[in-house]
């Protein structure tokens, strides 16, 4: 008898888990909207679970959670598979290569600046996005050597937080605010690589238990990216998983994919089993060739992103 009691209050935490998941197909209520982006893991511990479940007594209500939860599980990992690139795109010879390298390291990491800076130079990332830069603010000239051009920290942007590097011109800069909670956290700029002009934008976006910012956010974000038109990579801290109903209507309507394979980046702690909400999209028109994951932390509590891509020449 006991083993039931335990096999049922079980079942029933666990139904409870399945069904915050689950109202995502019928709502995008922010106040879930974190727990959209947990769908995988969550799916994997209710499984877990059920099987708990059915070791301690074998009923059709433990073998109901087991089948839920997997499907859940399964139906997450299919939603990712709409947005990664093709797996049989060739780099064409005279395509140009160029790398893009997106890290928050946290407003008040300072401790690890020096390695921060030293990281950044040897990535050989062609543009950079460092959010949460203000750290850097009395170091800039020891990147600027390598990066002689950029947005934020006094260039567009009084304060230090959101960061674009480039080695590269910048041109037709634009910073926004996309809500009221944080300012300037939207930068967008025309770089040409290998002769042809690309947006490169950096986005820091609000929480997605905030209300309806981090929707909102997303929404203006595309409407500007539409607005200028071109081939475009947008990067950053997105605090969101690309499953999250809000994040798959961004990248459906700006007809983006991801640059690979996504990594978890957050929490640090957590390593594989963490959330991608750090992210590199881009037009289908650029070619993917790799997305990784950096290596050390740096102290922050975010992983980096690197991607390595390719632009083919205009016929």
């Amino acid at each position: 008898m006991t083993r039931d009691r335990f096999s049922s209050a079980l079942g029933v935490l666990i139904s409870f888990g399945l069904l915050v998941v689950s109202l995502r197909y019928v709502t995008d209520f922010w106040l879930l909207a974190f727990f959209f982006s947990l769908q995988p893991q969550l799916g994997v511990v209710a499984a877990l679970g059920a099987l708990a479940c059915l070791a301690l007594h074998r009923s059709p209500f433990g073998y109901g959670l087991l089948v839920v939860s997997l499907l859940l599980c399964g139906h997450a990992f299919w939603m990712k598979r709409e947005f990664l690139p093709a797996s049989n795109i060739a780099v064409p010879a005279d395509a140009t290569r160029f790398r893009l390298l997106s890290f928050n390291m946290l407003g008040d990491n300072y401790e690890n600046v020096g390695r921060i800076i030293d990281m950044v130079k040897a990535s050989g990332a062609d543009v950079a996005y460092v959010l949460e830069s203000g750290p850097l603010l009395h170091h800039l000239s020891d990147l600027s050597a390598t990066y002689p051009y950029r947005i934020g920290c006094g260039v567009q942007i009084e304060n230090c937080d959101l960061m674009i590097l480039s080695k590269y011109p910048i041109e037709a800069p634009s910073v926004v605010s996309l809500s009221d909670i944080r300012r300037n956290r939207f930068a967008v700029a025309t770089i040409r690589v290998g002769g042809q002009a690309i947006e490169f934008a950096a986005i820091h976006l609000t929480k997605p238990y905030f209300d309806d910012y981090h929707t909102t956010e997303l929404r203006r974000a595309g409407a500007i990216l539409r607005k200028r038109g071109g081939t475009l990579i947008i990067g950053g801290d997105f605090n969101s998983d690309t499953i999250a109903p809000d994040m798959q209507q961004f990248l459906r309507r700006g007809d983006l994919q991801t640059a690979g394979m996504e990594p978890a980046t957050w929490p640090v702690a957590a390593g594989i089993f963490g959330i991608p909400i750090d992210h590199i999209y881009m037009s289908k028109t650029l070619i993917p060739i790799s997305l990784t994951r950096i290596a050390d932390d740096y102290g922050s509590n975010h992983y980096g992103l690197i991607a390595d891509l390719a632009i083919a020449p205009q016929r």
